[in-house]
């Protein structure tokens, strides 16, 4: 077992529990240097956390209550492990799917931002019985012509970067549907730069996508002010997918920048939001790093929709067209919001009966 007692100062401990003001003390911008002992540490956390998180006031968290909680739990000796737990356990209070804490052999995620909802997805039910296993693959992306007439786009990750050549290829093969199904359901983010290349091949001239704000001080709501984010069409050479329904496939599981993707895809006059309200993420993740040598990641800059309503939260569907699948359907083969999807366009995009001549 390693022990932690070189690590945890008794007087620094002490001095931690006895003084409860100096987790509501104001502190300069610039970061106290803290010993590399237990409460040296979990000081410098708890400061970084409280100087640049940028959702405390919009999740109502009193970080300093937060902070004696935790500061309570550390012993004269403990394990690393141990001594892990509480930090993560402290961070875990922020609720966010972007905060983590990376040490040699552990990083603490917090997954109830999708674990306790249902899944609305099964990968092997779409490859099997709605892409026959027979599809396009590239650049992250599964695509192929449903009903000979319904273009379907499935994209794993905005980790896998789109090329421009690729989006021309894909949208090319489907020049002659009548309308598209982007799913996003379980693409859990990645770069937001790749949001760009997907959203300029269905815009006509520069559009308003949301805003940023940065952290300009160390309290709690020391903001820039928001700074737009405008997306540009693409270029006259590129291939794009306008006046046609698109239908954008969500789950519980989009996080970060499929959230943010969703937010600006919603707000496309012929774009419809199909399935499960997303799982947010709406802060822009920064690092630090600790004494003890582990690294924390959280949310620092916040992103709002282009009404500046903040999308942490997630992205609601379409009214009327919120949609769950049941793991046991989804066993069967049916897949309730892809199915739902594909009835709506199916009707809207039918050629109307032509009449016969009379005679």
């Amino acid at each position: 077992m390693i022990s932690l007692s070189r690590l945890l100062s008794r007087q620094i401990f002490s001095a931690l529990l006895a003084v409860t003001s100096v987790f509501t003390l104001s502190s300069c911008h610039e970061h106290e240097e803290y010993a590399d002992d237990g409460a040296g540490n979990f000081m410098q956390l708890w400061e970084i956390i409280d100087q640049h998180y940028c959702f405390f006031e919009e999740k109502d968290i009193d970080w300093a209550e937060v902070g004696r909680k935790y500061a309570a739990q550390l012993k004269g000796t403990m394990t690393y492990d141990e001594y892990f737990n509480i930090l993560a356990a402290m961070l875990d209070e922020l609720e966010d799917g972007h905060v983590n804490l990376s040490s040699t052999f552990n990083t603490s995620y917090y997954r109830k931002w999708w674990s306790d909802y249902p899944q609305d997805f099964n990968l092997r039910t779409l490859q099997q019985y709605y892409l026959d296993f027979d599809y396009r693959q590239t650049s992250g992306i599964s695509y192929r012509m449903l009903d000979g007439e319904i273009g379907y786009i499935y994209y794993t990750s905005f980790s896998s970067t789109v090329g421009n050549t690729n989006l021309d290829q894909i949208l090319a093969y489907f020049a002659e549907s009548r309308a598209l199904i982007i799913d996003i359901r379980d693409n859990g983010g990645g770069a937001l730069t790749n949001i760009d290349t997907y959203v300029a091949r269905f815009i006509t001239e520069p559009t308003l996508g949301g805003y940023i704000c940065h952290k300009t001080g160390p309290g709690h709501n020391d903001f820039s002010e928001p700074y737009a984010i405008v997306y540009k069409p693409c270029s006259a050479n590129r291939i794009s997918y306008l006046n046609r329904p698109i239908m954008l496939l969500t789950n519980r599981s989009c996080f970060s920048a499929a959230n943010a993707f969703a937010s600006v895809m919603s707000q496309l006059p012929n774009v419809r939001i199909v399935g499960a309200r997303t799982g947010g993420g709406g802060g822009l993740p920064f690092s630090s790093e600790l004494p003890i040598g582990w690294t924390v990641r959280f949310s620092a800059c916040p992103l709002f929709d282009a009404n500046l309503n903040s999308i942490e939260n997630g992205i609601d569907p379409t009214p009327g067209y919120e949609v769950h699948c049941t793991d046991t359907e989804l066993a069967l083969g049916h897949d309730a919001i892809l199915d739902f999807a594909l009835a709506i366009l199916r009707e809207e995009t039918a050629e109307p009966p032509q009449e016969t001549p009379e005679e």
